[in-house]
């Protein structure tokens, strides 16, 4: 490719090599290092999957967060985690990953994945309206990241919210060289500290075009619902310029293979909207097709991301956090393959703004 060539949005410009995972554009398999993800969900429980993407060993696992006092959380959890991630890089000292050694980083990094998830949870009992935490002797009791999760976000864990936040996570830990993963591996190749790369990481996360869109399917579903007719619903939407959320990605030609994982899910669960949205599905593949036949928009992970969300009543404004919960793993991973380079990212930019003005011009 030669330097004149522009690729908006570095749309297939291949920035990086890892041995991490790379989504099956046919939408066949989800493997993370290899390993098909499907036989391990009900297997292995999501710290365990850090381990395999962090450490190639589905047997090592994710560290349990250790005792730490957040400091003026909002209980709005994306901006919360944000900032209580980049605070850990100071409070604990963290050493510049051009200066730690792997291990030392693999360490940091193992640390600040647990604490996420806690920062999480307690920014998300704040938003319930509580002002007290947990017992840490109640929230010791979770046998599973997602049950300690769910205690000390509610002080209780319900078998079919720990299912459903386990399987979520397993299934969005990692996804290749997205928005907030490159986000995540620019940073870490400048020498910063991890705590600050994954800082990094939840701020591009927090958008609505990269985390943010399983937000908006609920809502899209209870305007269905309360219209009975997905097919008319389909087509105004599309009539009015509208996008159907959930369908439609950037990588995959066919079905997101993640997307088929939490339908099962939110079926066996007995998701209340599963109805409902199996309906709009087949409405808007029909009607997108028909409309685009040039222009693969199947449906994404966003979709039943939803569904199984809702089943442990996710509220829609904590989805983007709860995706951040489970990104720490492929994250972490990035980070560690992207010190291992020890090569800066420096892209080019092509200058278009006016030529040589005088002062007076100007």
């Amino acid at each position: 490719m030669s330097s004149n060539d522009f690729k908006p949005g570095l749309e297939g410009i291949v920035a990086v090599e890892t041995e991490i995972m790379e989504p099956d554009r046919e939408g066949g398999m989800l493997r993370y290092r290899g390993v098909d993800v499907e036989p391990l969900i009900g297997r292995y429980p999501y710290e365990n999957v850090w381990g395999q993407l962090v450490d190639d060993d589905i047997e090592s696992r994710m560290p349990l967060p250790e005792p730490f006092e957040p400091v003026g959380l909002t209980g709005r959890a994306p901006a919360d985690l944000q900032a209580q991630t980049a605070r850990l890089s100071g409070l604990w000292g963290l050493g510049k990953l051009n200066e730690i050694s792997d291990d030392e980083a693999r360490k940091d990094l193992g640390r600040l994945s647990g604490q996420m998830m806690s920062i999480v949870a307690r920014s998300a009992r704040i938003a319930d309206g509580h002002d007290d935490e947990v017992p840490a002797d109640v929230v010791a009791e979770g046998k599973t990241a997602a049950e300690r999760f769910l205690l000390q976000w509610r002080g209780h864990a319900d078998p079919k919210a720990v299912r459903a936040i386990d399987t979520y996570w397993i299934c969005t830990a990692e996804h290749g060289l997205n928005a907030s993963t490159f986000t995540a591996r620019v940073v870490a190749s400048t020498g910063s500290d991890c705590g600050a790369a994954l800082s990094a990481a939840v701020g591009a996360l927090s958008g609505p075009l990269h985390g943010g869109a399983p937000a908006y399917v609920k809502p899209m579903l209870e305007e269905v619902t309360a219209m009975g007719d997905p097919e008319k619903w389909v087509h105004d939407t599309l009539d009015a310029g509208k996008r159907i959320m959930g369908f439609g990605h950037r990588i995959y030609r066919a079905e997101d293979p993640r997307s088929r994982i939490l339908k099962h899910t939110a079926r066996d669960l007995g998701s209340p909207q599963i109805e409902i949205a199996e309906r709009l599905e087949e409405a808007a593949l029909a009607e997108l097709e028909r409309r685009k036949p040039d222009r693969p928009l199947k449906t994404n992970v966003e979709y039943y991301s939803a569904l199984v969300l809702d089943i442990a009543e996710v509220p829609p404004p904590l989805a983007p956090a709860m995706f951040a919960c489970s990104r720490v793993a492929g994250w972490s991973a990035h980070i560690l393959e992207q010190k291992r380079t020890g090569r800066l990212f420096r892209p080019s930019a092509r200058y278009v703004g006016p030529g040589a003005r005088s002062l007076q011009e100007v």
